[in-house]
């Protein structure tokens, strides 16, 4: 009777045992996916189809769009991240006016770091960067990912989706300055030789239909590259 009453303890004593979960790391596989899924298979220009308006208005010229493009990634990491943080004491009912202050916060941060420090820019990007707030990238992934994640993924997304916008920016805009304007940020790119043979600045490049042209290309190009795209819509 002895003998199995001091077998039975170890055994009780094991079983209260709780199951240590092993801690994922902050770039693990899954995490690395999180941030590269946007850049490409699930930009959220090309693939999701969101942010387009801005797209079209704010790539005439590479320098406001490289300042956009970080605008909005700043936003939309550092709201994922705060939401995250909050989500489990937002009521459901009032999730979306949350979501819209915590924006709205940051977006007037931007905008005043803007104008204190490059104001010519501010001033070009002028309602656009206000309307950060109503982006549809923005709003998306805080209602699709940041109410449902940790923290850490969250913040990854954020980035993630922001690089994968500005990435469509910068091309589009590049593509549009050097074809529009002949130069890059003030730096000429077409040769002088050509304007003396009877090239000509493309005005349509000029243009936002230019950007809805040029971001259709692209979006044909990715999805003739990668198969697995072309269903979707």
């Amino acid at each position: 009777m002895s003998t199995e009453t001091t077998l039975e303890a170890p055994l009780k004593e094991s079983a209260v045992q709780p199951v240590r979960e092993k801690k994922e790391s902050l770039l693990s596989k899954k995490n690395i996916q999180v941030l590269k899924d946007p850049l490409d298979s699930n930009n959220p220009i090309t693939v999701q189809i969101l942010g387009i308006c801005s797209a079209l208005a704010v790539t005439t010229q590479v320098k406001p769009a490289i300042i956009m493009a970080l605008g909005v990634m700043v936003v939309t990491a550092f709201s994922n991240l705060i939401i995250s943080l909050v989500r489990n004491g937002i009521p459901g009912r009032i999730r979306m006016i949350v979501q819209l202050v915590v924006v709205a916060v940051l977006v007037t941060l931007v905008d005043q770091i803007l104008k204190a420090y490059v104001y010519d820019v501010s001033k070009k990007l002028s309602v656009f960067v206000g309307l950060i707030i109503t982006n549809c990238i923005v709003m998306g992934r805080l209602e699709a990912y940041a109410m449902s994640q940790k923290p850490w993924p969250s913040f990854l997304d954020g980035i993630g989706n922001g690089a994968g916008y500005g990435i469509i920016l910068i091309c589009v805009s590049v593509i549009r300055e050097t074809l529009g304007s002949g130069s890059i940020m003030g730096y000429r790119i077409v040769p002088q030789a050509f304007y003396d043979a009877g090239y000509v600045n493309n005005g349509l490049m000029m243009l936002p239909p230019a950007a809805l042209f040029l971001i259709a290309i692209y979006i044909w190009i990715q999805r003739g590259r990668n198969k697995k795209l072309i269903n979707i819509s």
